[in-house]
């Protein structure tokens, strides 16, 4: 996802947000103690009950790895998936782009100008171009201008080196992985420890694709069921902020836990904006709105600011309703991003005034943990994994 971005364009941390105050007292016990019940079952959070391959099983709240480890390293690397794999995380996220022979690759954005070396490379420079996708206007190189073949010549960097300037050590490691790739990855390190790597799948921009010729759910239906990962237990979350790429999945028999991801209140998913369906995420998020995705979903993927709003000095408020709303329409919640970064964090746990020097993540993690959510996406797994045992412990 991208959308989570919006805090992260800050250059500056204000004086004042920079000294934020402890941990945000919420209101009622009934949060944490209903994530505390749902996590005690077996070590480590495992509680929600089910059978095997079932995302009931996985430990709760459910630690992901966003694009894998890319706190530590580059996105979308088998470097930043092996990192997250080590360090804990439950399930591993992928984001998939077509290239103009069709395969699917794993890239944040079909536009790889900030995570590859391609800027650098001569050959290329003809296929600078700027092009609009989803309404917005973006100039650069894209993942469907280029074979897989000529994908492979290139190499992944560091997409936000002013903030992880450590991360650059590791520029030029890697290459860009295809989905398919992973998928075997994933079989490879299942099989060494004795049990299967749950992945979080997100199509990207799947309306604007399909009008390209490069339509996403077939090709990841094929691969899906290639590695038997298409059934309701098959280890695979599928994921995107089209309703109607989860349904086309869903039509296409591909049987996975499905999450519809929401960006802010006021937003709306592209295929809506297409298709002039008027309905915002406002909409999508109250009752009547999550029982309709319930028709298509198993959980949703909201912002954390959906979650829990921040005021006009970026501190948080008042939970919103959203965690009881979406249980009470038996979907689970996976909200995005969490960072240790200081210009991540919400104002009340940034530490000194470096923005990029690490916050209270930990105090911030519970404190989310603590609504009662089921899982949460982050970049830096460690830290979430430490942060729900602490969380799960009371």
């Amino acid at each position: 996802m991208d959308q989570e971005q919006r805090p992260g364009r800050r250059t500056v941390l204000g004086a004042a947000a920079a000294l934020g105050a402890g941990a945000v007292v919420l209101g009622g016990g009934a949060g944490t103690a209903a994530a505390a019940q749902r996590g005690q079952a077996t070590e480590y959070g495992h509680g929600h009950g089910g059978s095997g391959g079932s995302y009931k099983d996985l430990p709760v709240p459910t630690v992901i790895g966003h694009r894998g480890a890319c706190g530590y390293r580059p996105e979308h690397t088998f470097g930043s998936y092996q990192f997250a794999l080590d360090n804990g995380a439950d399930v591993i996220e992928q984001d998939v782009v077509p290239t103009k022979d069709g395969h699917l690759v794993c890239r944040h954005e079909n536009d790889i100008t900030a995570t590859t070396d391609v800027a650098s490379r001569p050959e290329f420079a003809s296929r600078k171009t700027t092009k609009t996708v989803d309404g917005e206007a973006h100039t650069g190189w894209f993942t469907e201008d280029f074979t897989l073949a000529e994908l492979k010549t290139l190499r992944a960097k560091e997409r936000i080196p002013g903030n992880r300037q450590h991360n650059t050590l590791y520029d030029g490691v890697w290459q860009v992985p295809t989905f398919e790739e992973v998928l075997k990855w994933a079989d490879e390190q299942g099989r060494k420890r004795g049990r299967r790597i749950w992945l979080h799948v997100e199509t990207k921009h799947p309306t604007y694709f399909r009008k390209a010729g490069l339509g996403l759910e077939e090709r990841l239906a094929k691969l899906l069921r290639r590695y038997n990962r298409s059934g309701r237990n098959g280890y695979t979350f599928l994921q995107s902020f089209e309703p109607s790429s989860l349904q086309r999945l869903g039509r296409l028999g591909i049987d996975c836990p499905k999450v519809l991801l929401l960006d802010d209140l006021t937003t709306q998913p592209w295929d809506f904006t297409e298709a002039k369906d008027p309905r915002k995420v406002a909409d999508l998020i109250t009752p009547e709105g999550l029982k309709w995705v319930s028709g298509f979903a198993q959980g949703i993927g909201p912002w954390v600011n959906l979650i829990i709003p921040r005021d006009k000095n970026d501190k948080l408020t008042k939970p919103t309703t959203l965690v009881r709303d979406a249980h009470a329409a038996g979907l689970i919640l996976h909200p995005y991003t969490m960072r240790n970064e200081n210009s991540f964090l919400p104002a009340d746990f940034r530490r000194g005034t470096d923005p990029n020097a690490y916050g209270d993540a930990l105090a911030a993690f519970k404190t989310y943990f603590a609504t009662g959510i089921d899982g949460i996406f982050s970049d830096n797994c460690d830290t979430a994994v430490l942060a729900r045992d602490a969380f799960l412990k009371g």
